[in-house]
């Protein structure tokens, strides 16, 4: 709590004890009750929220270590102080024992006492301070946060729901920009991990020297430049979750030892021998055709079956038009609460936003959503706000009537997508990469193989 003053209470029968306490603190940063007995106590730690509590450890009825017991059941944040007399070693240990935060000795000194209040306080506000970034952490990607009411998102939500408290391996399913990431968000802030470490992995953007390495870790002097061991991200993940995306881009021998990582739930590291035990969980994502990719033997069968306990196959937003009006709403809201003034997008521009194929999928739709909302003068956002391809026939980005693309292919929409991301930058693949949420490595494989150069 850094604008609000630190709350502390003083418990304690004799009365000028408690006062001396009490004015030892600085008014312009603590904010001091007192007590004289562990009922009234109790009675006042039950109405407010304390950071710390001094207590005497003798006192009539209730004494220090039976306070303690009870604060601890009632205010279990609470850093609670001993007083302990003449330095009393097994009054102190016990207090210690029981509980408590730490403990003080009669006689005292001021400037002790309130520095190590002072400490407590502040250690418990940061714990305050990330209970909250974790709630709000956990509310911002559960599951119910993702949106759609399609019928096929629907059904993402209802897998979602039913493995995120499990420990199955999932693997995710669809084109760039459909919000894998977000779904592998949400299966794990809705679970059992929520409160360990969420670890996005993008295996296109690893060298594919380092990326053994960078996965598993390595003993010190395993390969040139190994000055100093790591633990790599499997093992520093702890029992968080790890999202393995664009896993297709795995090297094969790679993809063997995170095959054997995932059968055994061990990891040795590089140039090693001793193993370490795996408790993170993981879940994969790619846009790649994967079945084809185990037929051309580019990715192992094993593995495949491995990811792919549970699989969640996302949509593309032309299959799921009836979101875009529920993603237009959701992205304005961001923008607003960004601190920029509230938007509205106006009936012709959302008849345009629904008639346009979205290539991109929902990232797409974000990007134009917020160049829009950043861009229009008023207050509503129309038709010529939106970016110039948005405005054109949906139908070109498919090649209709060009004869460019258009079997309706995965394939076709990939092809046409980076056709158009490499228009709208002026060819700045860099560019182009970062627009269609793919690694640099990717595109240049994806240009050579639809022969776009």
């Amino acid at each position: 709590m850094t604008a609000e003053r630190f709350q502390v209470i003083v418990v304690d029968d004799e009365e000028n004890l408690r006062n001396v306490l009490a004015k030892a603190f600085p008014e312009e940063e603590f904010l001091v009750a007192t007590a004289c007995d562990g009922e009234d106590a109790l009675a006042r730690i039950r109405d407010a929220s304390f950071h710390a509590a001094i207590v005497d450890f003798m006192m009539p009825n209730m004494n220090g270590i039976e306070l303690l017991a009870k604060v601890r059941e009632v205010s279990p944040r609470t850093a609670v102080f001993i007083l302990t007399a003449y330095g009393s070693i097994e009054s102190a240990v016990e207090a210690m024992r029981a509980g408590a935060y730490d403990y003080l000795t009669k006689p005292f000194r001021l400037e002790e006492v309130r520095e190590k209040v002072r400490r407590a306080c502040a250690f418990r506000s940061l714990e305050e301070e990330n209970l909250r970034l974790k709630a709000e952490l956990r509310d911002k990607h559960r599951f119910r946060n993702l949106i759609g009411a399609s019928p096929a998102m629907l059904r993402v939500f209802e897998i979602v729901d039913r493995v995120s408290d499990t420990d199955n391996t999932v693997l995710l399913l669809g084109e760039s920009g459909t919000g894998k990431e977000q779904v592998a968000r949400a299966i794990h802030f809705s679970g059992a991990r929520a409160d360990n470490p969420f670890v996005p992995v993008d295996c296109g953007a690893i060298n594919p020297n380092l990326i053994e390495s960078e996965l598993f870790g390595h003993v010190r002097g395993a390969f040139t430049g190994a000055n100093a061991a790591s633990d790599g991200i499997l093992r520093s993940a702890g029992r968080g979750t790890i999202f393995l995306d664009e896993v297709g881009e795995l090297p094969l021998g790679v993809q063997a030892k995170l095959l054997r990582a995932l059968q055994e739930r061990q990891v040795r590291p590089v140039g090693g021998i001793e193993t370490f035990p795996l408790r993170a969980r993981i879940v994969a994502a790619t846009n790649k055709d994967i079945d084809r990719a185990v037929r051309e033997k580019t990715f192992r069968e094993d593995l495949y079956y491995r990811l792919a306990v549970v699989i969640v196959k996302l949509p593309p937003l032309r299959e799921r038009a009836e979101d875009v009006s529920l993603l237009v709403q959701s992205f304005l809201g961001e923008t607003a609460s960004e601190g920029r003034p509230v938007k509205k997008m106006s009936l012709e521009a959302s008849k345009v936003l629904k008639s346009y194929s979205w290539p991109g999928n929902v990232r797409e739709l974000r990007n134009a959503v917020e160049s829009a909302a950043a861009l229009t003068a008023g207050d509503v956002i129309g038709p010529d706000d939106l970016p110039e391809k948005v405005r054109s026939d949906g139908n070109e980005h498919f090649g209709a009537g060009t004869g460019a693309v258009g079997d309706g292919s995965m394939k076709s929409y990939e092809r046409v997508a980076i056709v158009n991301a490499l228009k709208s930058t002026g060819g700045n693949r860099k560019e182009s990469a970062r627009i269609l949420g793919i690694a640099e490595t990717t595109l240049y494989r994806k240009l050579k193989e639809f022969d776009l150069g």
